[in-house]
């Protein structure tokens, strides 16, 4: 089936319909005010580029460096072709628009919306990366929907899912095909302030469609309100300059100026606000977690479009901070501030040259690079700040090296302030005239808490705090746990804000990353280079992750990178084409058939012990028996690393090597980890890449768990460590289901970190009252 309404989807469908789809059913099972659609499901898309065989040439597209902006342009387009210049098959074809058909006359005008599986996490939002087309009617359907398909390989969505370490090839994307509310005003609610997590419900309103907002095109009104009395306390009315509608003969949702009466006019009314904060608080009630809301007014109705959960609030924030993230004045009106961001008045304080939205906190001070054309994006050097009209995806590896971001357009929801939240680049937007007011090279500092720009630089105070920061929990570092909490990490870059959050180590750091981003296969770079480079390589990568978390243990796992990702490398030509990689030559099965690459690594481990790494702890991925760990301590021993002296281990990922944790504890080893992306594909048969049966992947499913509970029982008898390391660790119920066995650590991605500390806590103390009482 092709095709799912969403009065069938709810949150737990999200691999079958992606995050936005299964939100929207959520929200529509949860009785709120839902414009009707149907999903065209993941699984299409995954069929249909695997029976056009396009597959395996649109994945090894996406092996690129993603700071390159060539690359990333050049891997965008090769996408865009395979896809779009493959037909849809006739039976797809004739389902998806037999579902449009239904939808009223069959001249109904819908909103096409990507909506990918790995979007809308609470870890991850990956907001705004693929297309979403507007006011579409049966002509141009089909094609839209398969250019949502090829926008899951966008720029910003190939550079953050690999930012994030998600695969590109197991992220599928499904499409939502709902009615068009001809919005005569929109824009974005959050539920708590996206920055600061302030208890307050924040609004962002402009006239017509809410692109126009969501883009950063326009800056919009700002509402803030307390969130417990529903009372308006702060209201930033801004010049609304411009607008998105339907145009009322072709259709197409075209651009205008906003009428002159309207641009510094109030968008909502009291009403209109009582309205939306009711419908925050439901959703957020039904979620459990604060909420970024996309919302429509037509016809005096308030339609909910979105809903996701706030990934970005940081802990570190203080109460000090401006509720909106602003200083303003607004005695005039009412207490309403008429006025755009960028014409609040400088006179409070002569340094303000301007202000704007503090879109992502922190201060920091660097020089203006005006960027006006992409071509300027490699004039933005390390320290710079970018001073642009509004960022782009192209503009993401540049916004990387910067530290900070100001633009002239835009409000919370805009691609600069989701994009320098994530990276945790302090940011103001919506300022109305930086790219004219300030001068390139001129030094100033901003304010993303307040959102102000000032001449020159600031002297570093006790309020100020770096990017890092945001990761940074409050004192005390960690809530008091038996279970250690440790952090993966997938690039060395990650190691400072990795370290940061307060996590007991590492529990995987994966060294493929390093390799694979040399652009050549191991074979070749060590006949290009010699041995001794290769060691240096992945030296400096470990050392950098080592030295940050010193003397907390860093879990650095051995080379696994399937054969496909190699192929596509320099010298990668006599790679075997496997049907399935995953279960295919990686691993420790290829390390032990290429003792000679693998004694490189094993050098690089041994060079780190003698520089003093003593923390580094060294884990063997893939193995299945004793007889693997045994040929692997071999060449351990032959290039001088004692196993008795250092401490390592294997990753548990199939159902034999948890069969075997007995004989392989006999090998010596001091702990096991849990790979359960693996582990779980390998026991239920569900190959997590396909998506006929992703709705089937789940690594809470009791064989899975009664491979893992015996494997720890199994470990603690014979006084050996365990830990997970997949992706699992970050779920609350598989964080308490481990707690409960007795695990002794538990590691998850980044921005987990803090939850996992907290659930671990929560379970400890349960099963302590639980035993006492």
């Amino acid at each position: 089936m092709a095709v799912l309404w969403l009065d069938d989807v709810a949150a737990d469908d999200l691999d079958t319909v992606g995050g936005k789809g299964a939100s929207l059913g959520e929200l529509t099972g949860a009785g709120l005010p839902v414009p009707p659609g149907f999903v065209v499901t993941a699984g299409t898309y995954r069929t249909f580029i695997e029976e056009a065989g396009i597959d395996e040439e649109l994945f090894a597209a996406m092996d690129i460096d993603p700071e390159d902006s060539a690359a990333l342009r050049g891997a965008e387009e090769t996408a865009r072709e395979l896809i779009l210049g493959t037909e849809l098959p006739e039976s797809v074809r004739s389902e998806i628009l037999d579902a449009y058909r239904s939808m009223g006359d069959g001249e109904a005008f819908v909103a096409v919306r990507s909506s990918a599986t790995a979007e809308d996490l609470p870890d991850a939002s990956f907001a705004g990366q693929q297309e979403t087309f507007l006011n579409v009617r049966e002509a141009a359907l089909i094609e839209r929907v398969k250019e949502c398909w090829a926008s899951l390989f966008s720029q910003r969505a190939i550079y953050y899912r690999q930012q994030k370490g998600f695969p590109h090839s197991e992220v599928d994307i499904a499409v939502v095909v709902q009615r068009m509310v001809d919005a005569e005003k929109s824009g974005v609610m959050f539920t708590s302030h996206p920055s600061t997590g302030e208890p307050e419900i924040i609004v962002e309103a402009a006239w017509g469609l809410g692109e126009a907002v969501v883009s950063g095109s326009v800056s919009p009104d700002n509402y803030v309100i307390d969130r417990e009395t529903a009372a308006v306390e702060q209201v930033t009315v801004a010049d609304k300059k411009l607008l998105m509608e339907k145009d009322a003969e072709t259709g197409e949702t075209v651009e205008r100026a906003v009428p002159e009466e309207k641009r510094e006019a109030r968008v909502l009314d009291d009403a209109e606000i009582e309205r939306l904060v009711e419908l925050g608080r439901q959703v957020e009630d039904h979620y459990g977690t604060p909420q970024d809301v996309e919302w429509a007014v037509y016809d005096g109705e308030v339609y909910m479009l979105q809903s996701r959960p706030i990934t970005t609030i940081s802990e570190s924030a203080t109460a000090s901070s401006s509720p909106s993230g602003q200083e303003r004045e607004a005695a005039t009106n009412g207490g309403v501030d008429t006025g755009s961001a960028a014409n609040a008045s400088a006179d409070e304080d002569d340094e303000v040259i301007l202000r704007g939205l503090g879109a992502s906190p922190g201060i920091v001070s660097g020089d203006v690079r005006i960027v006006t054309k992409l071509d300027h994006l490699d004039q933005v050097a390390e320290g710079d700040i970018i001073v642009t009209e509004m960022t782009m995806p192209d503009m993401v590896p540049a916004m990387k090296r910067a530290v900070g971001i100001v633009t002239d357009e835009g409000g919370m929801t805009s691609h600069a302030a989701i994009v320098s939240r994530e990276l945790g680049v302090p940011a103001v937007v919506g300022t109305g005239s930086a790219t004219n007011a300030l001068s390139d090279g001129q030094t100033v500092t901003i304010d993303g808490d307040k959102g102000t720009i000032r001449r020159g630089k600031v002297t570093k105070t006790e309020d100020q705090h770096e990017p890092v920061e945001a990761v940074r929990p409050e004192t005390p570092v960690k809530p008091m746990t038996a279970t250690e909490v440790k952090v993966n990490v997938s690039i060395p870059d990650a190691a400072e804000r990795a370290a940061a959050t307060g996590a007991d180590g590492v529990g995987l750091l994966r060294i493929e990353h390093m390799v694979l981003s040399l652009g050549v296969t191991p074979e070749k770079y060590i006949a290009d280079h010699g041995a001794d480079a290769y060691v240096d390589e992945l030296v400096s990568g470990i050392r950098e992750v080592a030295e940050e978390f010193y003397p907390r243990p860093v879990r650095a796992r051995t080379l696994d990178a399937p054969t496909d990702e190699f192929r596509e490398l320099e010298g990668g030509e006599s790679e075997p084409n496997e049907h399935n990689p995953m279960l295919g030559w990686r691993g420790i099965r290829r390390s032990l058939d290429k003792p000679d690459v693998f004694r490189q690594e094993l050098r690089a481990f041994e060079r780190l012990f003698d520089m003093g790494y003593d923390n580094v702890e060294l884990m063997l991925p893939l193995v299945n028996d004793a007889s693997d760990v045994e040929a692997a301590v071999e060449q351990m021993e032959a290039v001088g690393i004692d196993p008795e002296k250092r401490r390592w281990g294997v990753m548990i990922e199939t159902p034999a090597s948890a069969l075997s944790i007995e004989e392989l504890a006999g090998t010596g080893i001091d702990f096991a980890s849990f790979g359960t992306n693996d582990l779980t594909q390998y026991t239920l048969a569900v190959d997590r890449n396909n998506g006929n049966v992703a709705d089937r992947f789940d690594e809470l499913h009791p064989a899975v768990l009664q491979l893992i509970g015996d494997v720890i029982e199994k470990c603690r008898e014979l006084d050996v460590d365990t830990s997970i390391c997949g992706q699992a660790g970050s779920k609350p119920a598989m964080v308490d289901f481990l707690v409960e066995k007795g695990v002794t650590s538990i590691s998850a991605n980044i921005d987990a970190v803090r939850d996992v500390q907290h659930e671990v806590k929560r379970t400890e103390q349960k099963l302590i009252l639980d035993d006492i009482r």
